[in-house]
């Protein structure tokens, strides 16, 4: 027993426990470092997959203004196309209609024509009026403008 005491026995495991306790030590505080660096780049992966978020959110709306604009041109367009169509449709109308409230017109017209050939005053007939007028009317159908015609006497 004496020769392990004057060796430098307790000296010896002094030294042990110490080297043991730094070593514990410096394991402890590498597993800090590691602990902080893992959260580090937790923290670093979490702001990259924000920020990848963000941006792909940004595209995605950008896409979609783009796309709600496109549907509202196409929109306008067709609206624009059947205004025209309907522009058209109603010019056209509006000259058909003149064209047959003309023809109807001239129709009125030729019958009054042919029917005051039929009652035309000999002008021996003449001679025996004074100075006053001589009408004539023509009884008309009701869809038909109404015309009246007054003969002066010579």
């Amino acid at each position: 027993m004496g020769s392990k005491c004057c060796k430098g026995g307790p000296d010896e495991d002094a030294v042990e426990r110490q080297r043991k306790r730094k070593l514990l030590v410096a394991q402890l505080h590498h597993r800090k470092r590691v602990k902080a660096a893992g959260k580090i780049q937790a923290w670093w992966r979490g702001v990259l997959v924000r920020r990848t978020l963000l941006v792909a959110a940004l595209r995605a709306w950008m896409i979609q203004c783009w796309w709600r604009t496109l549907v509202q041109r196409r929109i306008r367009q067709r609206q624009q196309a059947l205004l025209r169509v309907y522009v058209i449709q109603e010019q056209a109308v509006v000259k058909l209609q003149s064209c047959i409230r003309m023809w109807q017109c001239r129709q009125c017209y030729r019958q009054m024509c042919n029917s005051l050939r039929l009652f035309r005053v000999p002008e021996s007939s003449l001679a025996f009026q004074t100075d006053s007028f001589l009408q004539v009317q023509y009884a008309i159908p009701s869809k038909q403008p109404e015309f009246h015609i007054e003969i002066l006497s010579i």
